[in-house]
């Protein structure tokens, strides 16, 4: 019996498809407790590209079951176009997929809403930068005890009776302060109630059978989405996600208990990316950022958006350690920095002169924080073909043993490229 949660320690993106399609190799079940289809998570096997949105990357090891569970809040659309995506490449998904009837719904106007407000908030300069898939609105809807649940479209009157109660505050929303057009009950009626035909074999309570499984002495790896210092509490709020991704949000996000975890995993780039608004201590807007966001193909999986990109921050690393009990690291996109002839690492915030003891709350501090480097000689030649840790140069050996040392946490994966086979393990 056992669970392992694999969170994201920066601000997303850091590369944990891969990883999770790594270690689901050893578990019998994946399961994502966090989110919506605004993460995007890419796998290479033998040179081709796969991008999952909602489906757990587990799907692509045969035998592994893959959950949805409560914590997050699905597009049905987003999910189906997925389901077709993997059946046409060949992946079977009967008795392998769940998703949980107690997971609310993205409606339409959760859609029209988040990117009519985040449109004011881009010419009032406070934008925020949301993916625009109707996560927040639908997060916010769950929390103000209005929600449409998966559950719900199983009784036609039970569901009509919620949308057109959500339609009422919503159209009146769309229509007066955005300017939009109401939209219409029974065009989503029908929309959703044909969704459901087509998810219906894939849902479930899968709290019970995530329980069930660990009675049984399975394994259970717990993927989160975006990243630590994008949770709701904990990140540079406001420029944040709706959920919590820490490591915290998984026992509530699948209905397990605390007591079933047994390890936790933090996935993080060799050096830092942000996309969207929002705080980045340690960004570069100079040609060694260009160089990071070109040679590191640094563009959203969801948004195309290009990635702000920044040396590692160590002191943001630790806080998200610390805050997750995080006691493994997964290294990614360590072969992005072969070209550099120095490397820096941020080891310290300073206010006042003096060194904070503390990741800060304050977003106004860490829009123009004052960062102490280490700088490090780069190792300037490819890691392609190196398959162990011993085998790896000097100089890149160093780097990562500092950065062990800074956050007491070993290093036991490392990604030297975007294929699967192309990583170091250290257990």
């Amino acid at each position: 019996m056992g669970v392992t949660i694999l969170i994201g320690s920066q601000w997303g993106d850091e590369g944990k498809g891969k990883v999770v399609d790594l270690l689901s190799q050893s578990v019998d079940i994946v399961a994502r407790y966090q989110g919506g289809a605004n993460a995007g998570h890419t796998i290479v096997i033998d040179g081709k590209q796969h991008v999952l949105h909602l489906i757990p990357s587990g799907i692509f090891t045969p035998g592994v079951k893959c959950v949805i569970g409560n914590g997050t809040v699905v597009d049905p659309e987003s999910l189906l176009a997925e389901i077709d995506m993997l059946q046409k490449v060949g992946i079977d998904l009967e008795g392998r997929l769940f998703v949980s009837h107690r997971a609310h719904l993205i409606m339409p106007y959760h859609k029209l809403l988040d990117a009519a407000s985040e449109k004011r908030r881009n010419n009032s300069g406070k934008s925020i930068g949301t993916t625009g898939r109707g996560i927040g609105p639908a997060y916010i809807d769950k929390y103000n005890r209005r929600g449409i649940r998966i559950v719900d479209l199983l009784d036609r009157d039970v569901f009509e009776e919620k949308l057109r109660a959500n339609l009422a505050v919503h159209n009146d929303t769309l229509q007066k302060i955005y300017g939009l057009d109401a939209l219409r009950a029974e065009d989503i009626m029908e929309q959703y109630l044909n969704y459901d035909e087509l998810i219906d074999p894939y849902v479930t309570e899968t709290s019970a059978l995530l329980n069930e499984a660990l009675r049984e002495g399975k394994r259970v790896l717990a993927e989160g989405a975006q990243g630590v210092l994008l949770d709701v509490d904990h990140g540079t709020y406001p420029y944040v996600t709706s959920s919590s991704p820490t490591s915290g949000g998984a026992c509530s996000g699948l209905g397990i208990p605390p007591t079933a975890v047994d390890s936790i995993w933090g996935v993080v780039k060799a050096y830092a990316t942000r996309v969207g608004n929002g705080p980045f201590p340690t960004e570069l807007t100079d040609a060694t950022g260009e160089l990071l966001q070109r040679a590191g193909n640094e563009f959203g999986t969801t948004t195309g958006r290009s990635r702000r990109c920044g040396w590692l921050d160590l002191v943001a690393l630790r806080y998200s350690v610390q805050l997750n009990g995080i006691d493994s690291l997964a290294l990614t996109k360590l072969d992005v920095l072969n070209s550099l002839p120095e490397i820096r690492l941020c080891t310290s915030y300073v206010r006042d002169g003096k060194p904070l003891k503390h990741f800060p709350a304050e977003v106004s501090y860490l829009n123009n924080p004052q960062c102490e480097y280490e700088t490090f000689a780069g190792w300037q030649q490819s890691l392609a073909g190196i398959e162990r840790f011993e085998d790896l140069p000097p100089a890149t050996i160093k780097y990562i043993q500092r950065i062990e040392e800074f956050c007491g946490v070993p290093v036991r994966l490392i990604s030297v490229g975007p294929d699967r086979r192309q990583t170091l393990t250290r257990f």
